[in-house]
């Protein structure tokens, strides 16, 4: 079922005769489970038309590195093949997102496309719509309820949104019913780059490559699936107890496939909350963190386009910080020193190397890491765009509206005032010792290291195969 709510009519143009229904594939890098899609086939079987599917690829996201790209285009191959298994033909553009879809739009009947919430995401649609000559309708794939039935307003917090997500949950917590098309678009286009050859694509792109290929994480629906099993098998049923402890790590790792669209959260959550013996109060804080926290992020990021930046702080978090600005700090780093995690805290070098390592960092330490950020660095604003950096540059799931509200939340956003503390002022604080009395922290230490050196050693027998 797709519901009339996931639908957003960018433009007031009527569908005109085409030789395709144009699926503009950007967000939800998916063949399976995927609400946009399955809206374009519908609509092409109706006028007996065939689908055929787009993907600009641009080398200028902002702050994607190599290792996003080699992700992403991982993912993206093996879904050209998966769309192709029912008659759909993936074509892949080089340059600016909107440049593809005019370059496609002329043929078509209208357009259909995923959503995004992401500033630069918005831009593209809005660019499309407003000049591709064809309807072109957004269909919100990657959320479980559409972000503007929940709200039209920025939420202040989980506790605001959650009555408000839950309120619909039941209407759209079912499976998505899948068609295929009655006519294929194999062949029906010819040029565009190689999405086989991953490899030769990446060295065509003149992308940032400061933060290197991650050899441990492959990217694709086939890994998300594997993972999700994994997940549901072995880890969920301790998941209410044991998710924050970091030693132990007990998290799915569907983060960066979920950034990638390449695997649905709607397919996630059903998965979960059909799983046989697992305590139902595992199952609530898995979806709590999948469903609530996850949409909050999405509603900050629709709702505030300042979710980038600094001001996009309550304005009780900005007076509080700007009043201990001038508070002697217990230690003072540099970006350079923060970013090759040479600080005196060995639990937080531990976590800088694990996001630098394998492209992902627990979810209790990024907390924590950008926390000491705010401590150890003279000036909010810096710590802000410190965290920030760091954080788009090596996380997998970063330039995601989840990464942008996890920094901001080390800040106070989506958080409440404490008590007045140095530095910190009323916004809350972690410890050292906090860590140390509630978890194995040496374990920490030590999953970390095994994962460095996995990652250390691959890479130097990929640059022996090289010479």
């Amino acid at each position: 079922m797709i519901q009339p709510e996931r639908l957003h009519h960018l433009n007031g143009v009527d569908v005109r005769p085409g030789r395709y229904v144009l699926y503009w594939m950007q967000q939800a890098q998916r063949a399976g489970a995927n609400h946009a899609l399955e809206h374009a086939v519908r609509w092409a079987n109706e006028l007996r038309l065939p689908v055929l599917s787009v993907f600009g690829l641009t080398s200028r996201f902002p702050d994607a590195q190599i290792r996003h790209y080699a992700f992403m285009l991982e993912g993206l191959r093996e879904t050209r093949s998966d769309l192709a298994r029912r008659g759909i033909d993936l074509v892949m553009l080089p340059g600016p997102p909107p440049r593809a879809v005019e370059r496609l739009a002329p043929d078509a009947a209208l357009v259909v496309t995923d959503a995004g919430y992401l500033r630069v995401q918005r831009e593209w649609r809005a660019a499309v719509a407003a000049r591709a000559g064809r309807r072109v309708t957004a269909v919100e794939s990657d959320v479980v309820v559409p972000v503007r039935l929940v709200s039209e307003k920025e939420e202040y917090a989980a506790r605001t949104i959650r009555p408000r997500i839950h309120a619909h949950l039941d209407r759209f917590l079912v499976p998505l019913e899948e068609a295929r098309p009655l006519r294929d678009s194999l062949g029906m286009v010819r040029g565009g780059l190689d999405v086989d050859d991953v490899d030769g694509t990446l060295a065509r792109l003149a992308a940032r490559r400061g933060a290197g290929r991650v050899a441990s994480l492959r990217g694709g629906a086939r890994e998300a699936a594997r993972l999700l099993r994994r997940f549901v098998r072995g880890r969920l049923p301790r998941y209410a107890r044991e998710r924050s402890d970091p030693g132990t790590d007990l998290l799915s790792h569907l983060s960066p496939y979920l950034h990638f669209g390449q695997i649905s959260p709607l397919a996630i959550a059903l998965r979960v909350r059909s799983a046989k013996g697992v305590p139902g109060a595992a199952k609530e804080a898995f979806l709590e963190e999948l469903i609530v926290r996850r949409e909050l992020s999405m509603n900050f990021c629709a709702m505030n386009d300042a979710y980038d930046s600094y001001e996009c702080l309550p304005q009780w978090a900005q007076r509080t910080l700007a009043r201990h600005s001038r508070d002697r700090r217990p230690y003072r780093y540099t970006p350079a020193d923060f970013e090759r995690a040479r600080t005196h805290d060995e639990y937080w070098n531990a976590a800088q190397q694990e996001m630098v390592a394998t492209g992902t960092m627990h979810s209790y330490m990024r907390m924590y890491w950008g926390k000491k950020i705010v401590e150890w660095t003279d000036d909010p604003r810096e710590a802000f765009r410190v965290a920030l950096h760091l954080n788009n540059k090596y996380e997998m799931d970063g330039r995601d509206p989840n990464s942008y509200a996890g920094v901001a939340w080390c800040f106070g956003k989506h958080d409440r005032p404490w008590g007045e503390r140095p530095v910190f002022g009323q916004v809350r604080w972690m410890s050292r010792a906090g860590l140390e009395r509630k978890f194995d922290m040496d374990a920490y230490v030590r999953r970390v290291g095994k994962a460095v050196e996995a990652g250390s050693s691959t890479e130097t027998r990929d640059s022996r195969r090289k010479r």
